[in-house]
This record gives C-alpha cells, sequence and structure tokens, in this order.
C-alpha cells in the first residue's frame, strides 16, 4: 500500500525537525505505543498495541532512520511483528520545506503487511492505516502547535497555544 500526504506546521523546520527526531516525541504521537526506546542513531525498539477490523495484537519492531538530510528529510524504515496477528513493515520518506514562517511537511509512505492481517482485506488495511497517519501526523502536529482550539478569553494567544515540545525547547 502506498500513501502521500502534506501537512502544514506552524513551527520552523529546524523544530519540526528536531520533534521528528525526538523519541519523547514519537512516542506521544504514536497512536497505540506502549513503550519506545533507542535514538535515532541507533533506532527505535518500540511495542503498539492496535486493533486491525477483529484482529487486536501487541507488536514489537525496529525502526531506523537512514537517507538523512540534516533539517531537510530522512526515511524510517521499520518491521513490526504481532504472533501470530502477523507482520508490518514499510518506510516512510519524509521531507521538510520552509513555507512562511512555518514548515510543510510531505511524507511517502510504502507498507506491506502479512499473515492474518493481511486476510482482512486491501480496504480496510488501507483504510485503517490512512486513519493510523492521519493520527499520528494530528498528534504531532499538536505537540509542535498546540490544541487546534482558540485560546481562552483573556490570555495570550501565542503562549497559551503552545504545545508542549515547543513549550519543552523554548
Amino acid at each position: 500500500m502506498e500513501m502521500k500526504d502534506t501537512r502544514e506546521i506552524a513551527a520552523p523546520p529546524a523544530e519540526v525537525w528536531q520533534a521528528l527526531f525526538n523519541p519523547e516525541v514519537l512516542k506521544a504521537c504514536v497512536p497505540g505505543c506502549e513503550e519506545l526506546t533507542g535514538s535515532p542513531e541507533e533506532g527505535f525498539e518500540a511495542v503498539v498495541v492496535q486493533k486491525v477490523g477483529p484482529v487486536k495484537a501487541k507488536f514489537t519492531g525496529l525502526v531506523k532512520m537512514s537517507d538523512i538530510v540534516e533539517g531537510v528529510s530522512c526515511t524510517l524504515s521499520g518491521e513490526g511483528k504481532g504472533g501470530a496477528a502477523g507482520f508490518a513493515k514499510g518506510a516512510a520518506r519524509v521531507t521538510l520545506t520552509p513555507a512562511g514562517e512555518g514548515t510543510l511537511l510531505s511524507y511517502e509512505v510504502d507498507a506491506n503487511v502479512g499473515g492474518k492481517l493481511a486476510q482482512l482485506g486491501s480496504r480496510i488495511i488501507d483504510s485503517f492505516a490512512a486513519k493510523l497517519a492521519e493520527e499520528f501526523f494530528n498528534r504531532f502536529q499538536e505537540a509542535i502547535e498546540g490544541p487546534a482550539e482558540p485560546p481562552p478569553e483573556g490570555e495570550a494567544g501565542e503562549t497559551a497555544k503552545k504545545g508542549w515540545f515547543k513549550r519543552l525547547v523554548s
């Protein structure tokens, strides 16, 4: 299955790049992530619990970053094994482009599944993968920018809107 999309993030590319390589941000953004350890240089080991249709499984896997062009692009490649449920493996090419005062984040994903997961059919798998990617990037954007809703009345907009990652690095 292949997916591609873009997303505008209201933060400079250097800040988005830093968040992309931060294990705390990644753990918070991956839906169902119970554990994430490692580093960008060595790779990340993760434990993720997901339910795809009638199949619920705990996946363990490794994600490595390669083809790194500092501040511009990288490829994340990984494989997760879910026991009897099967496996998922794939790669995502992420590119950051300055866009005004923010960043245009583009990604292209190529993924495959096997085992019981593959028996669910491509429509279910494709729909689930698109939903998972959307949820990840929503959480990623919110970690950097802050919540989408407007700040409460009487509070300074910029301070109230900062995401937890932005407050951490500010």
